[in-house]
């Protein structure tokens, strides 16, 4: 890869959360994975090179990175739409107790076995009494009918009329009451209680399904069960879901250069940092890894190894090898099979990306340098797996912040800058260089830069996305 400069952003601003506290957790989460058949990638061939005498090589330039001319560069939002259009989910469904299922995709909507709350109880401890039985201007008095109700023991009757009960939070709302006063509003005696007039009827009562009725959607299929979810789901009656089995993605590192990390290291030799990375965000999104390893710089152990990995995985992450030179035997295999489908995306880091077919199981070639595949795998595989998976095609959401940086970037390709936030305004790693490894650890996301020219100045909005955004 090459070290390449900086990215502008979007000007779309995700909607910034309100400050206002947000009401119960409800339903209308995620929107549910369609069901219709989704066409399968397609088998295209990528158009061959003329063959023609080659020109002489011109001089390097100042700008030897930037984009060849006569080359036909795929958007990157061209890419995202191909690949949300190509793909749907490929796991099993299976049964799962509730306690079990944090983390899982649904299979099929959950819906409420049970109102929420399924009978009208007491909000405070306080008093309960029917509001017809107040007359007069105030202050009220009224008799104490003996007994109480409490959490999990109901009053065993009806409360007669003109009369107060005692009642505690969460009490079933026994017949003869509709109204309660709160305790600390109260004067009582051993026979009765006195309170000021105004409450209203139906004061400090919590309706039956006032929060969600039997048979309301509790989430829809294609969302991911959180711990929130856990707490909505169990107080909605279900004590098992419909959940999809977890997303196999092998991931292959090649290139005869790797050595495993902490292994010695010939000279010309280099720790694979690949591996481990992306592994781990396969884990963090929820899905199984399967770690395939490395292939050596040929062709028959690459596709040896895509065949093992077809063979045990749903999905492969492959590194390194993406492009078009004499040792970039992923997309050559891809190539060969006639199942390479898109290539040289613009995008920076990361336009030598390959996706393809291997055995009937979807391939992404993804940029041997860490940087560049980190941010190519957040970008792209990471939607894209999703939907395999069962969930939404998800795309992060980003912020429009100042920038705190200067940058002229040239049009032709979306860029993607390891950014943070620090005192509201967005800094970038000091290189754009793709090998600065550093960088990775220094972000806490990314500055997305649109794909047109920009020439951004500090105060300028950028857009900033958080690594939480790419489920990081």
């Amino acid at each position: 890869m090459s070290d390449e400069p900086a990215p502008p952003q979007r000007n779309e601003a995700a909607p910034r959360q309100s400050d206002k506290a947000a009401p119960p957790l409800r339903g209308e989460a995620v929107p549910p994975v369609r069901d219709e058949a989704v066409p399968p990638l397609h088998d295209e061939a990528v158009p061959q090179q003329r063959d023609e005498a080659a020109p002489p090589p011109p001089p390097l330039r100042d700008d030897c990175f930037a984009l060849p001319p006569g080359v036909d560069w795929t958007p990157v939002d061209t890419a995202l739409a191909h690949l949300e259009a190509s793909l749907h989910p490929v796991t099993a469904g299976q049964d799962l107790p509730l306690a079990e299922a944090a983390g899982r995709i649904l299979a099929a909507d959950a819906r409420a076995h049970l109102s929420n709350p399924p009978a009208a109880n007491a909000a405070v401890d306080g008093y309960g009494f029917a509001h017809a039985a107040l007359t007069g201007a105030g202050p009220h008095r009224l008799p104490l009918a003996p007994g109480r109700a409490a959490a999990g023991v109901p009053y065993p009757g009806a409360v007669p009329e003109g009369t107060g009960l005692r009642i505690l939070t969460g009490a079933v709302i026994p017949p003869g009451v509709d109204t309660i006063v709160l305790q600390e509003d109260c004067l009582r005696s051993a026979e009765d209680i006195r309170f000021a007039k105004g409450l209203r009827p139906g004061a400090n009562i919590r309706r039956a399904g006032e929060d969600f009725a039997a048979g309301d959607l509790l989430l829809p299929a294609g969302a991911r069960v959180s711990p929130r979810d856990l707490a909505l789901l169990a107080a909605g009656g279900l004590g098992r879901l419909r959940v999809r089995a977890p997303l196999r993605v092998g991931v292959l590192s090649t290139g005869d250069e790797l050595v495993d990390p902490g292994a010695p290291a010939a000279r010309g030799q280099i720790p694979d940092a690949n591996r481990p990375m992306l592994l781990a965000m396969l884990r963090a999104w929820g899905m199984e890894p399967v770690d395939l390893g490395r292939a050596g710089d040929s062709a028959q152990a690459v596709e040896a190894a895509l065949g093992r990995g077809a063979a045990q995985a749903s999905a492969i992450l492959t590194t390194g090898g993406a492009s078009a030179g004499d040792e970039d035997h992923v997309s050559a295999a891809l190539r060969r099979a006639g199942r390479l489908q898109l290539w040289r995306i613009a995008v920076k880091p990361g336009r030598p990306l390959a996706l393809g077919l291997w055995d009937g199981v979807p391939v992404f070639g993804l940029p041997g340098n860490p940087v560049a595949a980190l941010v190519t795998a957040a970008v792209f595989a990471r939607p894209a797996l999703l939907a395999l998976a069962g969930a939404p095609f998800a795309t992060p959401r980003g912020m429009l912040l100042p920038a705190a940086f200067s940058k002229r970037k040239k049009p032709g390709r979306r860029e993607y800058l390891r950014a943070r936030l620090r005192d509201g305004a967005v800094e970038v790693f000091a290189s754009e260089g793709s090998g600065r490894i550093s960088g990775l650890s220094w972000a806490e996301g990314l500055c997305e830069l649109p794909d047109a020219a920009a020439d951004i100045a500090p105060g300028d909005p950028v857009r900033y996305i958080p690594w939480a955004e790419f489920g990081l």
